[in-house]
């Protein structure tokens, strides 16, 4: 069954905008860093990289939560290279995600399968990784790379 989800942006002032999600949610305000903009709110790459940290950090409790394993604190680090392509436009042509599942991978059944699943239960990351090279790696709570 598909789900058609609308927004509505509305200019407040120069490049400052407020982003509505409708009556259930609070509105936030989106803005372009200088020289553009103020910088004084987030910008459409920081939106961008907090959907895809969001989903792929639920996504990942998610297939947790699937085998009854206990997260312990998820924290998610996420950044992005911005360059121009060969047209001179600012792209965003890197996405670079590291996940911290917050204590030992030894405490954790199914693992491997947990780890190997994940990423398709991320409806944002698999669509942007269409378009945008996007590197994900797990960490357990002692910072050993698990993915």
């Amino acid at each position: 069954m598909a789900e058609q989800l609308t927004i509505k942006i509305q200019q407040t002032s120069d490049y400052k905008f407020e982003v509505d999600f409708g009556a259930a949610l609070s509105p936030i305000m989106a803005d372009l860093p200088p020289p553009l903009g103020e910088g004084s709110a987030p910008s459409p790459e920081h939106l961008l990289l907090a959907a895809v940290a969001n989903c792929l950090s639920a996504s990942l409790l998610f297939a947790l939560r699937k085998f009854k394993q206990n997260a312990e604190n998820i924290q998610t680090t996420i950044s992005c290279t911005v360059d121009r392509n060969e047209q001179k436009r600012l792209r965003v042509t890197h996405i670079n995600a590291n996940i911290n599942l917050g204590k030992a991978a030894a405490e954790f059944e199914h693992l491997e399968r947990i780890l190997a699943q994940f990423e398709d239960f991320c409806t944002v990351s698999q669509s942007v990784q269409a378009g945008i090279p996007l590197q994900i790696n797990v960490f357990d709570g002692d910072g050993v790379v698990l993915k």
